[in-house]
């Protein structure tokens, strides 16, 4: 069953049943003080909402206290369905822009500008006829079933919309946080905080002595070009400010300065200001953005959810009489990998054991570290140092899933699209991208034209043999999360009192949990990362190992 929710010019909602062939068979006027309850009493029917976007509508249930099992996320699935190969045919993918691809574009404007108008406020000011819900649910219906694989394109769409709803989740519960920990972390690393935001007497002291030792007194080392001048002066051959360039240096200067960028990280991207900011009530709320990067992983508008460093993590601690379950997808994308070329060599090598271990005990290359790299290098592309050197042992064990990904590449290079696993496809290259291509296959073109249009057409097949393997990495998180999702809600419904998903970062997430539900939740995790692995392939025997940890404070789990 289908309910679909439309918000009316009076602020009220109508909430339109429509039947199997998604055809409206009832409307019921709902004043927008009843909306909660009103969901609250179909829920137990197990519909599936229908709205413009998780984010518009789903935050004010949660505060009603009213939990959802399933939805449709028009905004999400639109943009899916306008780019997937499998519904190029479609009316939906050749109709004119409308509304509805300005909702489907403010997820990614969110991740890439925050502050950016949100969901609420594109549709508000959007044309009512461009933005009835029945109407586009219809058009996406018929794409979805005319497409030239449905199943595993409706997958797609039922585990984005889930992701929809985990997102609106995580941030309504927040991840347990301490900020008497946190405010400890930065105590003891960069010394008391200083008034009004100033540097704290640590990075003080480091950015005094890297002034005497490049000899710099008015010198700001936070700013690069300043930086650079300097170490010029002094007689260092530097391109850039980057770790790795200033790790291949010597001078005096050098362990001060790389400490203070260190330092200057983690003053800036989670010090004071951002624990006043992002942390409340004992909660971070992370503020994810679904499918907010073009291979379908997630984004944050803010706050940094997917760069939490080791030493902040401390302070990520469970409550009293709960614990937090972390767990992680070992080498997820070899493994998912694995499963789309249906490589059974590389199956057999990673069934029960470390993966690239079992490469080097197969002969194929000399250490693990080397195992990875090649791994690594076949995946993004890499075509130098010992990528490339390894390369051609990989190949040759593994030719079906090397020959996956150096397939990809080729369409890439040639500009053609990719797809995931469950169907999402990767974008055109743009025009300028034509024009250099173009332009080095006319008459009379120049060997630089040539060698640019080479340069750019290796540089897009690299992004079109990472992205098979990203975007279905990506689907099978989704899949992973949706199916947990619905088992810990077996333990308890209630989002403050049972065990809920706090967390996610592409291939790990956390659950905080009483501490009498910790086995239990410990199985589900597990259980559900092997559904997942079912639904993207089936019964192919590709493993996903997880490394699983109860523990009291996140900063414990690895």
């Amino acid at each position: 069953m289908h309910i679909v929710l439309d918000r009316r010019p009076d602020g009220g909602v109508t909430a339109t049943e429509l039947d199997a062939a998604a055809m409206p068979h009832g409307t019921a006027a709902v004043e927008a003080s009843d909306l909660a309850e009103f969901v609250r009493s179909r829920e137990p029917e197990h519909p599936r909402w229908v709205w413009s976007s998780a984010a518009r509508w789903y935050p004010a249930l949660l505060a009603a206290g009213v939990r959802v099992e399933r939805c449709v996320d028009l905004a999400l699935c639109r943009r899916i369905l306008r780019t997937s190969l499998l519904t190029a045919d479609s009316e939906l993918a050749h109709e004119p822009a409308t509304g509805w691809d300005d909702l489907a574009r403010i997820a990614t404007a969110a991740a890439e500008t925050p502050g950016a108008p949100t969901l609420f406020e594109v549709g508000e000011s959007a044309p009512a006829a461009a933005l009835d819900p029945v109407r586009e649910f219809q058009a996406q219906q018929a794409a979805a079933i005319g497409a030239t694989q449905p199943a595993p394109l409706r997958l797609l769409l039922a585990a984005e919309s889930a992701g929809a709803l985990i997102a609106e989740e995580i941030r309504f519960t927040g991840m347990p946080w301490r900020a008497d920990v946190h405010d400890r972390v930065l105590t003891e690393a960069l010394g008391p905080r200083a008034p009004d935001g100033r540097h704290p007497a640590r990075l003080e002291a480091l950015a005094a002595k890297i002034r005497e030792l490049l000899d710099a007194p008015r010198l700001n080392p936070d700013s690069q070009p300043e930086l650079l001048a300097a170490l010029r002066r002094v007689g260092l051959d530097v391109t850039s400010t980057r770790k790795w360039e200033l790790r291949e240096l010597e001078h005096p200067v050098i362990e001060p300065l790389l400490e203070y960028k260190n330092l200057y990280r983690l003053f800036t991207a989670n010090g004071w200001a951002w624990l006043d900011t992002w942390v409340h009530d004992g909660r971070f709320r992370p503020d994810y953005v679904v499918g907010g990067v073009v291979t379908g992983r997630w984004a944050t508008s803010g706050g940094g959810a997917l760069q939490l460093p080791k030493n902040i993590r401390r302070a990520v601690v469970a409550d009293p009489g709960w614990k937090l379950v972390v767990a992680d997808a070992a080498q997820l994308e070899p493994r998912v990998l694995t499963g789309l070329a249906s490589d059974v060599n590389m199956a057999d090598a990673g069934r029960g054991r470390d993966l690239y271990d079992s490469v080097v005990a197969a002969g194929v290359v000399a250490s693990r570290r080397e195992a990875k790299v090649a791994m690594l290098g076949a995946m993004y592309g890499a075509t130098t140092g010992d990528s490339a050197r390894l390369m051609p042992a990989l190949r040759r064990a593994f030719p079906q899933a090397i020959g996956l990904v150096d397939r990809a590449a080729e369409q890439g290079e040639r500009g053609d699209q990719v797809m995931s696993r469950l169907g999402r496809t990767s974008p055109r290259p743009g025009g300028a991208w034509r024009e250099v291509q173009d332009r080095a296959s006319q008459p009379g073109a120049s060997a630089a034209d040539e060698r640019r249009a080479r340069s750019q057409a290796r540089d897009w097949g690299r992004f079109t043999r990472n992205f098979v393997v990203q975007a279905s990495a990506a689907e099978w998180a989704l899949c992973w999360m949706a199916e947990l999702r619905l088992r810990l809600a077996e333990l308890g419904s209630d989002l403050v009192t049972a065990p809920h998903l706090v967390f996610f970062l592409h291939d790990e997430i956390m659950v905080h949990t009483p501490e009498r539900f910790a086995p239990q939740v410990e199985r589900l995790v597990r259980d559900a990362a092997a559904q997942a692995g079912r639904l993207l392939f089936g019964t192919f025997p590709v493993d996903f190992p997880l490394q699983v940890a109860t523990v009291d404070t996140y900063a414990d789990a690895k």
